[in-house]
């Protein structure tokens, strides 16, 4: 755990490495195992202020093993930031996948995907990178497509692939004007060779899915909806294709031993770091309570449970006190009251905005020393963190957490010539292991991304009856410099982290405990 930038994913990448080094084989499990990191990079990481390569994603690795082998792997994501998809702020980027793909793809193979110059495409903000940048990209391209072979993806899963992200990156430029004979909207004339090259047959569909009615009473207002269709079809496009890789990786990694055999396991958590931008949106909420959970689960173990031990043993001990965090997550997290079952239940009203979701915060919390109302024009509230204060802006807080796809937009998707396509949406692909989009039967109703956390909350809930050993990343300053310790940052992480309590703890405390048949050897 840590701060965006501290560390996190380098440090899991290093602990990875240490594990299949100590198993001292040289399988090709274990080669695979490694090769996935670079791939999950490249689809799930992105620059942001705070970090050139930030995970946009939080993962769970559990290693299986069998007498010091390892047998097997399973990897679980969540609440991947598919919104970076269609908008990202000044200074950061999308995804790392796309200007990987321009870099290192030959004139040909562009050709064949229908793509152009980077800079004429919306959803990557037209920026691509000097050539210096650009080198280093067609490097990770290269990296991506070696660790797709390695994995073990076939030729044509990797073609249908890129299609789609190129058709993501086309749709974003298809845009929207009034029709003039019947007062509705159509696909603008300028941009219907975009419409082509996304390969989709979109514009009936999207203009369809949104009727001009007493809730969009103008034509600007409709073309303004259409745009919110068209941009909800690129994020869950690019959201299946990432499920998609993740349990093609769960298949191929899969242990291969009998149900009877008993292994064990190691699980590496490397989530998302706490987040405080200029402005902070429904991502950063979601991100911030992943690392309150974190901070509560750390608190638990090493103060709750060690001080219990001494004080069930009758040893003279002084309680240290330390921040308890509880209060922010029921805050956060409480039924039927808390922010996220609120946020739920607004999203369920199709008459709900996100004003009233606010006003409902409002006047939930008032008096509550965790929440403060907004104070600014923006609509917006602030959540006082173990970090920090954090003020969030409120708009599309409703949209972002329903998450859902207009319905008759899902045949044209499941009708898909590209069968990489098809297949994301008809549901014809069980995953091993993973509770997904893939199950059998018809395409099922979207979860809210509110009810998705709590498939977070159940694995800090399995790590609570593990043997947990933390890792604190610390981030040395806000510069992305190496070299460069700000003193004053480094205290303040450690303050709010806990780690000054923990070490008085440690030095304070009993730190060898042998077991009664240990103590009479000996």
């Amino acid at each position: 755990s840590g701060e965006s930038g501290a560390g996190k994913t380098e440090s899991t990448k290093l602990l990875l490495q240490h594990i299949m080094n100590l198993c001292k084989g040289n399988s090709q499990l274990e080669q695979q195992i490694l090769q996935v990191n670079p791939l999950l990079e490249a689809f799930g990481n992105a620059q942001t202020v705070m970090n050139d390569n930030s995970s946009r994603f939080g993962k769970y690795i559990q290693l299986r093993f069998q007498k010091n082998t390892v047998r097997g792997a399973k990897l679980s994501e969540y609440l991947l930031e598919k919104s970076r998809v269609v908008q990202q702020d000044t200074g950061e980027r999308n995804f790392h996948i796309f200007y990987y793909m321009f870099a290192g793809l030959s004139l040909e193979e562009k050709e064949m995907y229908g793509l152009l110059d980077p800079s004429l495409y919306r959803y990557i903000s037209g920026r691509f990178g000097t050539q210096d940048v650009a080198q280093r990209w067609k490097h990770k391209y290269q990296e991506v497509c070696n660790a797709l072979d390695m994995v073990g993806f076939q030729e044509q899963e990797q073609v249908d692939m890129q299609a789609i992200l190129a058709g993501v990156l086309s749709l974003g430029n298809v845009t929207f004007e009034p029709e003039e004979s019947n007062g509705s909207v159509k696909v603008s004339e300028a941009s219907r060779g975009w419409l082509k090259a996304a390969a989709v047959d979109v514009s009936r569909q999207l203009v369809c899915c949104v009727p001009c009615s007493p809730w969009s009473p103008s034509v600007s207002c409709c073309c303004s909806l259409c745009a919110d269709a068209r941009d909800s079809i690129a994020k869950v496009a690019y959201g299946r294709v990432f499920g998609w890789i993740v349990c093609k990786i769960n298949e191929l990694l899969a242990e291969n031993v009998d149900s009877e055999v008993e292994l064990s396991e190691i699980g590496i958590l490397d989530i998302f770091g706490f987040e405080n931008f200029a402005v902070n949106r429904f991502e950063q909420l979601c991100i911030n309570l992943a690392n309150e959970q974190l901070q509560h689960f750390f608190n638990h173990h090493i103060f709750q449970l060690e001080q219990a031990a001494y004080k069930e043993e009758e040893l003279p001990w002084e309680t240290i006190t330390f921040n308890n965090n509880q209060s922010i997550l029921n805050l956060l997290l409480a039924k039927p009251l808390g922010l996220l079952s609120l946020l739920d239940e607004q999203s369920a009203f199709p008459q709900a905005t996100d004003k009233t979701f606010v006003d409902k915060l409002n006047s939930s919390f008032k008096g509550n020393l965790h929440f403060q109302p907004g104070r600014s024009r923006v609509l917006g509230f602030s959540i006082i963190h173990y970090a920090g204060k954090v003020q969030y802006t409120a708009g599309g807080f409703l949209e972002k957490n329903r998450d859902t796809l207009p319905a008759n937009v899902l045949g044209l998707f499941i009708n898909s010539i590209t069968p990489l396509l098809s297949v994301l949406f008809t549901g014809k692909s069980l995953c091993y292991g993973r509770a997904s989009y893939m199950n059998q039967g018809p395409p099922r109703q979207e979860l809210s991304v509110g009810m998705r956390l709590h498939s977070l909350m159940v694995l800090m809930e399995r790590m609570y009856s593990a043997n947990p050993h933390f890792v604190r990343c610390i981030k040395p300053n806000n510069q992305k410099e190496p070299g460069v310790v700000d003193s004053q940052m480094v205290l303040l992480q450690l303050r709010y982290n806990g780690l000054l309590e923990t070490i008085r703890i440690r030095r304070d405390g009993f730190s060898w405990r042998p077991s009664f048949e240990e103590f009479a050897e000996r």
